[in-house]
């Protein structure tokens, strides 16, 4: 499990040179500073979506594997498509979220760009969008302790 934060936080990195340096140069250069947040923000989803990938090739590679660690095997010899019905919510789910925040993102961006006070509200729309990938993997782990 701390692994999950180390990656979490990781994946974070791009963001937060793209935040200080649009909260740096809104008021000089908007356009500017839009361009700088929303290659942040596509660069937050690049890693995000490598890191699912790495689990997904993890994941497929070695099932037996992971399954024994969780002590988890005498379910996949009940129900062969337990690990496959987990792998689609949570693959769905991103690839829902990813489409979210593109939308979210560049409405947010658009929004900054021209009145600066709207920061908080639009940052809060664009996390609200990234929830969905969670919903999908809060899903994944019901599957998978059923």
């Amino acid at each position: 499990m701390p692994y999950l934060f180390v990656a979490l936080l990781i994946g974070l990195i791009p963001m937060v040179p793209a935040v200080i340096y649009f909260v740096q140069e809104r008021r000089h250069i908007p356009v500017n500073a839009a361009r700088g947040l929303m290659l942040g923000l596509n660069s937050f989803n690049i890693i995000l979506g490598l890191f699912a990938l790495g689990a997904a090739v993890v994941w497929l590679f070695s099932p037996s594997t992971a399954m024994a660690a969780t002590g988890m095997q005498e379910a996949v010899a009940a129900d062969p498509y337990v690990s496959l019905a987990a792998a689609l919510a949570v693959g769905t789910a991103t690839i829902g979220a990813g489409i979210a925040v593109q939308s979210t993102g560049a409405a947010a961006v658009g929004a900054i760009a021209e009145k600066p006070d709207t920061f908080g509200r639009a940052l809060i729309f664009v996390g609200l969008a990234e929830g969905i990938a969670i919903y999908g993997l809060i899903i994944a782990f019901m599957i998978l302790n059923r």
